[in-house]
């Protein structure tokens, strides 16, 4: 039997390390599961730290930030998706790839902005490129803001596409106001963006507005779509999950929650959580049904690296060409 326990932590990371305290020390839960965010992620990574005799890991956080796969936090995160610099670099090589050169940044102004802020300019340090012009928005503001100075500094510094890590407020209101501004420059959102929910906000607002919001959009992704069921997981997903509940977040949790699953099979009856860390690291060489092998190890807690690009057209998101992925 497996029971899991859920907490709220409102994506702030007060309550996210309140959370944490009280499923390792009052829950005693055999692992941490599916953490969402870099804010809250990066505060609860200390005290992981801290409990390390209590062997705890966190197991799939919804993030690609770089804090977790490092020295020294590497080893208390497993991480399955791939990192925000893997989406960054897929989305930088697309770019170059249609000659674009002059890449602008709009992120959140918190550590997962910064981390892809980061990720972005180590990508196009590649190709001796710089970001231009940096842009960010609060943590928190809504599609209703009013994005248009961000908008104007992006623009005057003649920037030719664009790559966006923020939230589905955030990034969809940006995306508004450049649209509103008639620039149809290239903009590109990842995962954490919630590729989704945005398109669901533009397309909504390109109705009231009689204007189409979704032109010249891309994202990447760390699944497959949910449409692509020549994926054997995604096949399974889609067999059980409801078609108005199929969308990539929910896509994410299934392969996450496929890949615990593998390694709870691989415990011993009633094992501990040591038992459990090391059925996790065992997973090296397994397919969870993506045609990929996970590259988990006891010296790697890394799982995926593989990036999906998307565009908008305009009512769905549509895989690019397999040659746009890395």
């Amino acid at each position: 039997m497996i029971r899991t326990v859920v907490e709220d932590d409102r994506y702030e990371p007060d309550p996210a390390v309140l959370n944490t305290k009280d499923l390792i020390t009052g829950r005693h839960v055999l692992f941490l599961f599916d953490y969402v965010g870099t804010p809250t992620l990066t505060r609860v990574l200390p005290l992981l730290k801290y409990y390390e005799d209590e062997q705890i890991v966190e197991v799939a956080p919804l993030t690609g930030a770089d804090p977790q796969r490092k020295p020294p936090y590497d080893r208390y995160v497993f991480n399955i998706r791939a990192s925000y610099r893997d989406e960054a670099q897929a989305l930088v090589d697309y770019f170059y790839r249609q000659g674009y050169r002059r890449i602008g940044f709009f992120g959140q102004a918190d550590a997962y902005g910064k981390s892809g802020e980061v990720a972005t300019a180590a990508a196009l340090a590649k190709y001796g490129l710089k970001i231009v012009e940096s842009v960010s928005y609060r943590r928190g503001t809504t599609f209703d803001a009013d994005f248009r100075q961000q908008v104007e500094i992006l623009r005057s510094s003649a920037v030719d596409a664009i790559i966006t890590f923020g939230v589905p407020g955030g990034c969809a209101g940006f995306i508004r106001d450049v649209r509103l501004a008639g620039w149809q420059v290239p903009v590109a959102n990842v995962s954490f963006a919630g590729s989704d929910e945005l398109l669901k906000v533009l397309l909504a607002s390109s109705r009231r507005l009689n204007r189409d919001l979704t032109s010249r959009l891309i994202t990447s992704e760390v699944v497959p779509s949910p449409s692509q069921f020549q994926y054997p997981l995604v096949a399974k997903f889609r067999a059980v999950v409801s078609p108005e509940s199929r969308n990539f977040v929910a896509l994410e949790g299934w392969l996450n929650a496929t890949v615990v699953w593998e390694a709870l099979k691989r415990m011993r009856t009633n094992g501990s959580r040591g038992d459990f860390v090391a059925a996790m690291e065992s997973l090296g060489g397994w397919d969870p049904g993506l045609g990929l092998k996970l590259t988990f190890s006891p010296s790697s807690h890394q799982g995926l690296h593989q990036v999906w690009l998307l565009r908008a057209d305009p009512a769905a998101w549509i895989p690019l060409n397999p040659a746009a992925t890395k």
